[in-house]
């Protein structure tokens, strides 16, 4: 399965942060950008098996994002 990961630069932390939208409290962090989607696919991986453990389904990627000015 593949997923869209947002990865950005956290100054406070000192490091990067990754968020995956679609699976909703499914976040990491590393000091790199490597080490965050190393940990973010661990991340990912777990989210996955609490879902089916608790035979939950899993979000589908298939969503829209469009950008609005304001």
């Amino acid at each position: 399965m593949k997923f869209k990961v947002y990865v950005e630069y956290d100054a406070e932390y000192e490091g990067f942060v990754a968020d995956v939208p679609t699976l909703p409290g499914c976040m990491s962090q590393g000091k790199t950008e490597d080490e965050a989607l190393k940990n973010i696919k661990e991340a990912i991986v777990g989210y996955l098996k609490v879902l089916k453990k608790h035979k939950r389904t899993i979000p589908s990627e298939e969503v829209r994002y469009i950008t609005v000015g304001v």
